[in-house]
């Protein structure tokens, strides 16, 4: 069996579906289908009755989000949503909403899937910038 810490948690193992090839003298792993394994892992946690923080930073990763984004979604903050992941101490409301969260974007649930796409896009585009400001003649506007 090949321990897949590659996944970030630590309790996952592979009974097959990999292979080990030598590599200059190193051992590499590769594996079979590595979206549909983590597609199944996280279907796997969602269905816990409770996440680590290890699990919780697994299941954000997977739909794609910072964890500003998560926050702004759960209504928290980045910091909470970091203390969280390095203890594992998430209310229980988070935690349900979370794995809820997770199976219906996992499910193709098309609006929830449009809101996280549009969300991660924000991620990617918007960096912290100087908000400029211009009086007109027709009042205030944000300056190109």
């Amino acid at each position: 069996m090949y321990h897949y810490t590659e996944s970030g948690l630590r309790n996952v193992w592979l009974a097959n579906g990999y292979k080990v090839r030598d590599v200059g003298g190193e051992e590499a792993v590769a594996i079979h289908d590595v979206d549909q394994l983590h597609q199944v892992i996280g279907r796997s946690l969602a269905r816990k009755p409770k996440l680590t923080g290890t699990e919780v930073r697994f299941l954000r990763k997977e739909m794609g989000m910072s964890q500003k984004r998560l926050a702004d979604m759960l209504g928290s903050t980045e910091q909470t949503v970091s203390l969280w992941e390095r203890h594992g101490r998430m209310p229980v409301g988070y935690d349900r909403l979370m794995r809820a969260f997770y199976l219906e974007f996992l499910d193709g649930n098309v609006k929830l899937r449009e809101m996280v796409d549009r969300l991660v896009d924000l991620d990617r585009t918007h960096r912290e910038k100087k908000a400029v400001f211009e009086d007109t003649g027709t009042g205030w506007k944000m300056a190109a």
